[in-house]
């Protein structure tokens, strides 16, 4: 049976690891009759994360989904990961939802992957709320959390919701909007009671502050309120529900998930206050040509449409393709056609995910996230629709790869199976990249931190019994020369027959960084042939692949060519290709060459605490700090440093700042540092020039 699209609710859990979203999802799945017994993380019996990788670290690794009813309505929630090795899931699959609950530690506060949450939410325009969790655990604050919440975030946090008690004292919520306050026991079940005495300044307060800030989301509301008006409680849910759909605000909830109070209220809020798909501005898509932008409302009755944000490889049904119905109907079985590979898919059973079984559906509506198995073209970030009306959608990005390791196998004669096995896990995470360096002769394969990569190795090894060694990448560092030289090159050589005979002049000077290689012909006289001089520039090109310093390929510099001699019987093309390579060996060895390091630019999001620790370490990796920016609480540093001091710094990074820090990095530019290269080699490289 289709969900009826007005009583559908797509919500995502978004958060700082530790923050508390799987424990909210396992309990409100509890609440309702979903599953019989309460899920603990420690206790690794989540129905939302499943996967060994996630019950051995107590993180989730892959976004969860699952569905219950709630009041007569089917709220269908996306449980996103929060570490920041896995935080690319997280933004694609929260591209899916139509309302985000953004999960707040009243211990710890607003951390940097909750800030980064944040900003995908203002990416994606979707209405927010947040729950500060865990007010039960000693040192919790909600007062603290909530001030840390509007100095990070806008548009402004308001508060709906106060706590009675503190820290092991926590035991109920006062509900600012009916004005009434309820208390827990064991079981989650709760007690209505008047508000406590203490409490009824505070309460009184805050319900005057809570209602001038709704208001401000509806002026008839505000006029009436101006002129002394009172307002009823459902006057005040609509102007909430309005302003929480405007975002307006950002409704603030309390409670603690593990001790399964206050719950109820929020799944409440789900009801009243966050949208259905009917509510989303129309999706804006292109169409097939990506000329014309076109409309596609939550429409039951329109042509079908939708997109694919995550691909999920399932030992027993093969290649789940997850995707968004953002309109038109699907059927049980059927046919679309996917326009980014221009291709018509068949698929036989309709599935909605439910942890980590798949249950079979007959049809699916706008709103509705689904999977079908078996797609033999689609992968992630696909549109899916009917031919008759082809269209296409722009999905969001993955973030990019911060750190890189090779791969050797352990068994040889493994690398051709290591690709294919890997290019399957790379479908379910296309924020892994997977690659072959030609000049070191390595298959490398990036991620967004080291954990993210262990894990790959990991289901490597579990799915497709291939095991690998994680090794640290050889640095493509260039060469290049600083002053100009004349030298010849001679190739002479007697055999049997005729010779071999090659001579040549070359000048070698150096060309500003970036210009690469020039070559030029001055020969005059017919001092050598026409034919000889493209043999000669071939040997340049193939010598200087290999640099004198330490082998490695030589950069932006020019060669004359300007003199030589030939002998009309033992000349030929290979004597002078010869000739050539020997004169530019001689050349580069006297005209002062020097190693380019490679420079990354980066940048780094960490609390003002750790800025004297991470900049100590910078310095102590040869980084030049370039500036520094405000962002919230939080300081940004911009420095460049050398890609071999920077291998491995996601998890140190993590270490320095006990994972509050993020950093971002791209390739900046390639500078003569050859006396800091020569004298003092990179930590992870002492031994690059060995033969």
């Amino acid at each position: 049976m289709i969900d009826n699209v007005d009583t559908l609710r797509n919500i995502a859990f978004v958060a700082h690891g530790g923050a508390g979203k799987t424990s909210l999802a396992e309990v409100m799945l509890f609440n309702t009759g979903v599953t019989n017994r309460l899920g603990c993380v420690d206790d690794e019996n989540t129905i939302m994360d499943f996967e060994p990788e996630e019950l051995k670290r107590h993180i989730s690794i892959s976004s969860g989904f699952h569905q219950f009813t709630w009041k007569k309505h089917t709220v269908s929630l996306i449980d996103t990961p929060g570490d920041q090795n896995f935080f690319s899931d997280t933004k694609l699959c929260m591209q899916a939802g139509d309302g985000v609950v953004v999960v707040i530690d009243a211990v710890d506060g607003v951390k940097v992957q909750t800030e980064q949450a944040w900003d995908f939410i203002d990416e994606f325009n979707l209405p927010s709320v947040i729950f500060i969790n865990k007010l039960d655990r000693e040192r919790s604050d909600f007062l603290r959390t909530f001030k840390d919440a509007v100095e990070c975030f806008k548009p402004k946090p308001i508060i709906t919701q106060l706590p009675i008690g503190s820290e092991a004292e926590f035991k109920g919520v006062v509900d600012l909007i009916r004005m009434k306050a309820f208390t827990y026991d064991s079981k989650g079940k709760a007690t209505k009671i008047d508000i406590p005495q203490d409490m009824q300044d505070q309460v009184e307060e805050e319900r005057e502050s809570l209602v001038e800030n709704v208001i401000e989301s509806d002026d008839k509301l505000l006029e009436r309120y101006l002129e002394g008006e009172s307002l009823s409680d459902d006057e005040i849910i609509n102007a909430l529900r309005k302003g929480t759909l405007t975002r307006t605000f950002v409704p603030v909830l309390c409670g603690s998930a593990t001790k399964n109070i206050g719950i109820d209220l929020l799944q409440d809020f789900f009801v009243n206050c966050m949208p259905s798909p009917l509510d989303r501005d129309p999706w804006i898509a292109l169409d097939a040509a990506g000329d014309t932008e076109i409309e596609c409302k939550a429409d039951p009755n329109s042509p079908f449409s939708g997109f694919v944000f995550k691909t999920v490889a399932d030992p027993f049904a093969g290649r789940l393709s997850i995707f968004r119905v953002v309109s038109g109907t699907l059927g049980a079985d059927g046919t679309f056609y996917n326009v980014n590979k221009n291709k018509n898919e068949r698929y036989n059973q309709l599935l909605r995910l439910a942890g980590k079984e798949q249950k079979q559906i007959n049809e699916a509506g706008p709103g509705s996230i689904v999977a079908v198995a078996k797609l033999k073209e689609t992968t992630t970030g696909d549109t899916l629709c009917n031919e008759a009306l082809k269209v296409k959608f722009k999905c969001a990005e993955p973030l990019p790869d911060l750190i890189s390791f090779a791969l050797e196998p352990k068994s040889k004669g493994d690398e051709d199976k290591i690709f294919s096995s890997l290019s399957k896990l790379l479908e379910e995470d296309v924020s892994l990249k997977l690659t072959r360096n030609p000049e070191t002769k390595q298959i490398l394969l990036s991620g967004l931190g080291q954990i993210h990569i262990e894990v790959a190795i990991e289901k490597l090894k579990r799915k497709f019994n291939v095991e690998v060694r994680l090794n640290t990448p050889k640095i493509p560092y260039r060469e290049t020369i600083t002053r100009t030289v004349r030298v010849q090159g001679r190739h002479k050589k007697q055999t049997g027959g005729h010779g071999q005979f090659g001579d040549c002049w070359i000048r070698l000077e150096p060309l500003p960084r970036g210009k690469g290689f020039e070559f030029a012909d001055k020969i005059v006289g017919g001092a050598i042939p026409k034919q000889y001089i493209p043999a000669v520039e071939k040997g340049i090109i193939e010598s200087c692949q290999k640099g004198v310093l330490g082998g490695f390929p030589c950069i932006d510099f020019k060669v004359t060519l300007d003199d030589g001699s030939f002998h009309a019987v033992d000349s030929s093309e290979m004597a002078f290709k010869i000739a050539g390579s020997l004169a530019f060996r001689k050349a580069a060895a006297d005209a002062g060459p020097v190693l380019l390091e490679p420079i990354m630019s980066i940048s780094i999001t960490t609390p003002d605490e750790y800025m004297g620790d991470i900049m100590g370490d910078l310095n102590s990796r040869r980084g030049r700090v370039l500036g520094m920016d405000s962002k919230g609480k939080n300081q940004v540093i911009n420095a460049h440093v050398p890609m071999a001091e920077f291998l491995t710094y996601a998890p140190e990074l993590r270490s320095i700042t006990g994972g509050r820090g993020i950093f971002t990095m791209e390739f900046s530019h390639l500078p003569w540092n050859f006396h800091i290269m020569m004298k003092f080699p990179p930590r992870s490289h002492k031994n690059f020039l060995r033969k």
